[in-house]
């Protein structure tokens, strides 16, 4: 596997009968140009699943659709790296914020609003992966950002890391429960914060 790279999209499995996706942008154009579609494909995340077009997206981004195709085969691809690039840019800003009171009640609230905001994103963590092993590795990559951005602000790593994984299946719980309206958003952030304050011991 390739090194790690803030901008890397990966290789598909090509039995999902995909197309291979480009190598990792290495010049400044070819990055400005990526960074401009996951910005771009933000403002679409907000939309349903089934709603969006990577037509779309190449349109309002000014890209080539056949660019945008090869960086991104599918819609799902697409959302899924908008997500990790969020975790990433909110991970840098944790540590940036670094010893400067930054609650992790504040913190929850952010990757719970990231995710409740953003149906065409959730639709694709919530859903199988299937065969395609790229999928199931950006999915994995998505888990481990998630709790590390979550583990960030814990001063003992072993128990922050299983605290991280609790609160992060407590999100994904509240963000199915605002979808089918069984909870109301106000009451799902109320919950969020006293789960925080309970495993924290801040009430």
């Amino acid at each position: 596997m390739p090194a790690s790279n803030s901008l890397e999209p990966y290789s598909l499995d090509l039995t999902t009968g995909l197309p291979r996706m480009a190598a990792a942008p290495t010049t400044p154009r070819q990055q400005l140009r990526y960074a401009r579609i996951l910005k771009t494909a933000e403002g679409f995340a907000q939309r349903q699943f089934d709603t969006l077009s990577l037509s779309d997206v190449a349109a309002r981004a000014d890209i080539p659709l056949g660019t945008l195709y090869r960086y991104f085969p599918s819609t799902a691809h697409l959302m899924l790296a908008v997500y990790r690039q969020q975790l990433r840019e909110l991970r840098d800003g944790v540590r940036l914020r670094e010893g400067k009171g930054h609650a992790l009640a504040g913190l929850m609230m952010e990757i719970f609003h990231l995710r409740v905001m953003q149906p065409g994103v959730e639709h694709c963590l919530i859903r199988p992966a299937g065969k395609d092993d790229d999928t199931a590795q950006l999915l994995r990559e998505i888990d481990s950002l998630s709790e590390e951005v979550v583990g960030s602000l814990s001063r003992d790593p072993g128990k922050d890391a299983v605290r991280a994984r609790i609160l992060l299946h407590l999100v994904s719980g509240l963000v199915q429960a605002v979808r089918c309206r069984r909870l109301s958003l106000f009451e799902a952030e109320k919950d969020l914060k006293k789960a925080c304050s309970l495993l924290t011991g801040e009430e």
